[in-house]
């Protein structure tokens, strides 16, 4: 996910030679060929996250495109005085890369998990949220965030998957529709879309066909794509490597109240709790039941 991402931005970078690229000393190997490349236009501003933002947000208001890459609970978590000030509020053109969502840092426990990333961001006015699914929603994102001038957050992590979407089209505010099906939907995110699908495929053996979304875009939502969900479905399931608290099943449940929707709906994603497990991302999204095996138990169809 992230080579995908930074070779696509090199791509873009040599059509637009505003695009430029800072971290906060983050990111060797993977944006090695971006500093080669373009030297002139890659700032490494050294561990100094809350910096690094305030100077994006000047580079953008001076003309040029800044992409700023680094984890999530430093460049969010630690920034968010920044990010709403400096890039929400004024509405600079300002693109924000979080690395390792969810677990994806595992091994170096709590302070290192984006698991709250989604609520914190989708909170802000002016904002863009993307999560990709796949290699080639991240590759696609990545090209249509460049063409316009919107503060955007986009949160990936490292599930390398091959392109899932049967229509081969992705557009910004528009869900995808991975698997066409009937009565169950389920709408997933970032790193658990793949988990959806094997799920789906999993219950075809027994004579059941979800509906499989990538919700890639969280903000602006797909609402229309919810309400269309309930004309053929009577049971919604959300996945998120995410606290269920203010994510991707909060946005589901809120189209659906507001609408008079009456869907039953089950969230599947981190409770309201700090994990306190250290390990590799794979250990941990066992224990939460965010793999195969915990989604077929708690969704239990």
């Amino acid at each position: 996910m992230r080579v995908v991402f930074a070779e696509t931005l090199v791509e873009l970078a040599k059509k637009d030679e505003r695009i430029c690229f800072i971290t906060p000393d983050m990111g060797y190997s993977i944006i090695d060929n971006f500093q080669n490349t373009f030297p002139n236009r890659f700032f490494n501003l050294g561990i100094a996250e809350q910096n690094v933002i305030t100077v994006a947000a000047g580079m953008a208001l001076a003309g040029f495109k800044p992409y700023v890459y680094s984890v999530i609970p430093f460049i969010v978590h630690r920034c968010l005085e920044q990010i709403r000030v400096n890039i929400a509020y004024p509405k600079t053109d300002v693109k924000i890369v979080g690395i390792g969502s969810g677990f994806e840092y595992g091994s170096a426990g709590t302070t290192h998990y984006g698991i709250e990333d989604i609520s914190i961001i989708r909170s802000l006015p002016n904002m863009d949220l993307y999560a990709p699914g796949d290699m080639y929603e991240m590759a696609e994102i990545t090209k249509l965030t460049a063409q316009n001038n919107h503060p955007t957050y986009i949160r990936i992590g490292r599930h390398n998957h091959p392109n899932m979407n049967t229509d081969k089209t992705i557009k910004l505010g528009k869900a995808s529709i991975i698997n066409k099906g009937k009565d169950v939907a389920f709408i997933a995110t970032g790193n658990m879309v793949h988990v959806a699908k094997d799920y789906a495929d999993k219950l075809k053996q027994k004579g059941l066909y979800p509906t499989v979304i990538s919700m890639h875009t969280i903000k602006p939502f797909d609402a229309e794509c919810i309400l269309e969900l309930t004309k053929r479905h009577n049971l919604f399931f959300t996945f998120e490597e995410h606290t269920i608290v203010g994510g991707l099943g909060s946005a589901v449940a809120e189209v659906l109240a507001e609408n008079g929707k009456d869907i039953k709906l089950k969230r599947i994603g981190i409770n309201d709790e700090f994990p306190h497990l250290v390990g590799n991302s794979p250990f941990i999204r066992h224990h939460y039941k965010l793999d195969l095996e915990g989604v077929i138990e708690l969704c239990g169809i």
